[in-house]
């Protein structure tokens, strides 16, 4: 999979899923734009790039995906940078819940939909732009979940989020299909995140044992489904939703059966 002369915007990729395809893309040679609401981390992250035996490039920039402001000067500054934005990865998202019944809706519903639901909106919407502007096409990927396409436990926000962001790609690849831009949303189940990584490890095993390997998924296995999808090996994908679950949605436990 190549992205040789390629310009890449990944939202949250000072960490997780969004650094380990920052890395992936730049060893496919992409121009990728670090960007993250703690600059710090972001610019490490592009260091590492930097450091790396790699033909891409990298850069950081802060952003706060919940203001659109922020996301049009981030779109902005890669123009200024690399000369153009051929992918952005809508990957920057926050995690948290309480019982419905429970809920202080500023923050269990409007922190989560402001970066979750309305980020995702922001970078479909700045880099679509300036994407139809070049006239050269362009791929929209957005991380959702499978959170987003059923009930969960503490979830009750963060799945409505996750659900818009697929009706977002679904519409965003019917409207931008006429200038050759694409979209697609990914759907990962357990990951190796820091979100995650954060719990005990008795949690962390049974969040492993929710899908078929028994493991939890590490990042640069997401990362290297994503390279796919924003390369031209996968032209013929748009609009469509790439579950990256490692069958969390097949079954719901193992059962010890018995013998018959």
């Amino acid at each position: 999979m190549k992205l040789d002369n390629r310009t890449a915007i990944i939202t949250g990729a000072a960490s997780g899923i969004g650094r380990a395809t920052a890395h992936a893309f730049a060893r496919a040679g992409a121009k990728v734009m670090i960007a993250d609401i703690d600059l710090a981390s972001a610019e490490r992250v592009a260091a590492e790039i930097a450091d790396a035996d790699t033909s891409g490039e990298a850069d950081a920039v802060r952003v706060d995906v919940s203001q659109f402001a922020d996301v049009e000067a981030m779109v902005a500054r890669t123009v200024e940078v690399f000369g153009a934005v051929d992918v952005i990865f809508n990957n920057a998202g926050i995690a948290g819940g309480a019982p419905l019944l429970d809920h202080d809706p500023e923050a269990d519903y409007h922190r989560l939909l402001r970066v979750d639901q309305d980020g995702v909106y922001y970078g479909i919407l700045a880099a679509g732009r300036q994407m139809a502007k070049q006239g050269t096409g362009g791929v929209i990927i957005s991380t959702s979940s499978v959170y987003g396409e059923q009930a969960a436990e503490l979830s009750f926000t963060y799945s409505a989020a996750k659900a818009a962001v697929i009706s977002f790609t679904r519409s965003a690849a019917y409207e931008l299909a006429e200038h050759g831009i694409r979209a697609v949303a990914i759907t990962p189940g357990r990951v190796a995140t820091p979100i995650i990584n954060q719990f005990s490890d008795e949690l962390k095993a049974t969040f492993a044992g929710e899908q078929l390997r028994g493991a939890l998924t590490d990042p640069d296995e997401i990362a290297d489904v994503v390279t796919f999808l924003a390369s031209d090996e996968s032209r013929v994908i748009n609009g469509t939703v790439v579950s990256v679950e490692d069958g969390y949605s097949v079954f719901k436990q193992r059962l010890d059966l018995p013998v018959f």
